[in-house]
Order: C-alpha cells, then sequence, then structure tokens
C-alpha cells in the first residue's frame, strides 16, 4: 500500500508540468504562435472582467449589508429551536447562508467559526465541511452570465439552490456522522 501512496506523490508532482509540456508539444506540432494566442486570450479575458464588475459589486454589496445589519445573526437565534432537533446547530447557519453567496464571506465566517469554536471542535469541522463541500453558487452565476451578459437563467439558480441544500445537508449527516 506504501508503494501506491508514493506512486499517487510523484503523479501529483508531476501532473501540472506534464500538462504544461503537452500543450507546448502540441502548439509546435500545430504551428500555434503561443505568446499571440495567450496574449489574445488575456485581453479577452480582460474585457470580461470589466464586464462582470457591477455584478460583484452588487452581491458582495448585499453580503455586507446583510451581515453588518445583524440580520443573519438574528435569523439564527430564530431559527435554533427549529434546527436543534435536526442536529443542525444554529452556530453554522451564517456558513450555510454566507457561502453559497461568496467564497471570501464564506472563507471570513469559517475563520471567525474557527476562531470561536476551535479547529478541532465539532462546529469547526461541521463548517469546514460545509464550506469543503458547497459551491459559492450566486458569485459563480454572477460571473459566468455576467460575463456573456446573460439576464434570464431560467431554471439554474433553482437547480444551485437545490444542489447547495443537498450539499448542506450532506455535510451536516457526515459532520454528525464522524465528528458527533
Amino acid at each position: 500500500m506504501e508503494w501506491l501512496s508514493k506512486a499517487m506523490q510523484v503523479a501529483s508532482d508531476w501532473a501540472i508540468p506534464l500538462i504544461f509540456i503537452s500543450i507546448a508539444l502540441v502548439a509546435a506540432i500545430k504551428k500555434v504562435r503561443v505568446y499571440e494566442v495567450f496574449v489574445e486570450g488575456a485581453k479577452e479575458g480582460f474585457n470580461v472582467g470589466v464586464r462582470i464588475i457591477p455584478y460583484l459589486v452588487a452581491i458582495l454589496g448585499a453580503i455586507a449589508i446583510f451581515r453588518g445589519s445583524g440580520a443573519m445573526d438574528y435569523g439564527a437565534k430564530l431559527l435554533a429551536p427549529v434546527l436543534a432537533p435536526l442536529g443542525i446547530p444554529s452556530e453554522v447557519l451564517p456558513m450555510a447562508i454566507i457561502r453559497p453567496l461568496s467564497g471570501s464571506g464564506g472563507l471570513g465566517v469559517l475563520s471567525e467559526g474557527l476562531k470561536n469554536f476551535g479547529a478541532d471542535s465539532f462546529l469547526g469541522n461541521m463548517m469546514s465541511t460545509m464550506a469543503g463541500s458547497t459551491e459559492t453558487t450566486f458569485y459563480v452565476i454572477a460571473v459566468y452570465f455576467g460575463s456573456i451578459s446573460i439576464r434570464y437563467t431560467r431554471h439554474t439558480i433553482l437547480a444551485c439552490i437545490i444542489g447547495d441544500l443537498a450539499s448542506l445537508l450532506g455535510a451536516i449527516y457526515v459532520s454528525n456522522l464522524f465528528f458527533n
């Protein structure tokens, strides 16, 4: 079994360099001007960045208002009696709410939780599991749809919320199973 661990370590050490070498070889075979194509892609990336700034400002501003107003803490206290029988500590509710909105906001909530409850505590482990198993849904939607100017998302938001809910419930279940 130790040989498998060593083989996986070697494979992970060489994965990225081999991908870059492979890209360079294919480009050389196809006679692609790599630098010019790279610069063209960088220009396009810059333009996309400029187009999505309004969406990012809107979502980050909404998060700041929500946290700063105390509404999140009030909601967590209000829901505590309902969540406790389900094995969901109200202290992890801010992570469950903020993580789908913003990765940096979720990281801030996680950092605060780890400082308050401890990295090896049940709550710290549950918050870490939530952070690792969920996606920054609304941030991703703002970036991807904003970059190509899609205004009507149809069923995307509902599907993503269902996915986030499943991830959060899975994280809670696994945390209760392994850490409680």
